[in-house]
């Protein structure tokens, strides 16, 4: 059983067919990515998957258990948390206070503590400005906040929507070894991303999409050798 799955998902913007039948799995255990321009329909798929937005046909279950008309605010409680795109970090907050905005489901005081402090391995920047309010923050550590608040809730399922975007090439590769940090430590990890290079270096397989639909599933070794990846998504002429 996968620990994650979508079957013929349709999801709406009003009368705009933006997910038009998708089915995906992620296994316990995988890094799966999708990839696809803008407007393809890769954040809706998040959102969707997050609660944020109903898909009006088709299912979406966590360990085999129906999700799709749950409330996103359980949705996380039961294990699936999502690290937006644009980072929509508190700015007013600390950064430690965002931490604990991540752990808003959670009474377990001991548990936080430990899982701040993973945070902080994990983002020695983020310790270096925990008292720091998070609008003032650079772009790159915003990134690293987000994600590490996404952590906060002990997720079995991380949702990444764009870690890299608007960032410099040294801080992309960083975040992308901090994602393969996560990842080794036994968090499963569905990864939106337009740097398709770098999403297909992490990942174990990939879904394409196009205009709502997936085109292409394969691995991501195979999904970087097919010559319309490489064209559309990877740069080559």
């Amino acid at each position: 059983m996968a620990l994650l799955e979508l079957h013929n998902v349709h999801t709406y913007y009003g009368n705009i067919h933006a997910l038009k039948g998708i089915s995906v799995t992620v296994d316990k255990g995988e890094i799966v990515t999708l990839i696809g321009s803008n407007g393809a329909g890769k954040t809706t798929t998040l959102k969707t998957i997050s609660g944020v937005l109903r898909p009006k046909e088709g299912t979406i279950t966590l360990e085999g258990r129906r999700i799709d008309h749950v409330p996103a605010h359980d949705i996380v409680a039961i294990g699936i948390c999502q690290a937006p795109e644009g980072r929509r970090i508190f700015p007013r907050l600390t950064t430690l206070e965002n931490l604990e905005m991540g752990a808003f489901h959670r009474s377990d005081k001991t548990g936080i503590q430990q899982d701040i402090e993973r945070v902080f391995a994990l983002f020695p920047r983020l310790k270096e400005r925990r008292t720091q309010k998070g609008g003032t923050l650079s772009g790159g550590e915003q990134q690293m906040l987000a994600i590490g608040r996404a952590l906060m809730s002990r997720p079995s399922i991380l949702l990444l929507d764009e870690p890299s975007m608007g960032l410099s090439p040294v801080l992309v590769e960083a975040i992308f070894q901090i994602i393969l940090d996560i990842h080794a430590q036994g968090t499963t990890i569905l990864l939106v991303e337009q740097n398709a290079l770098m999403a297909l270096l992490v990942a174990s397989r990939g879904y394409v999409l196009q205009t709502g639909r997936i085109v292409l599933h394969d691995s991501a070794e195979n999904l970087s050798e097919n010559e319309m990846v490489r064209k559309a998504y990877l740069g080559e002429s």
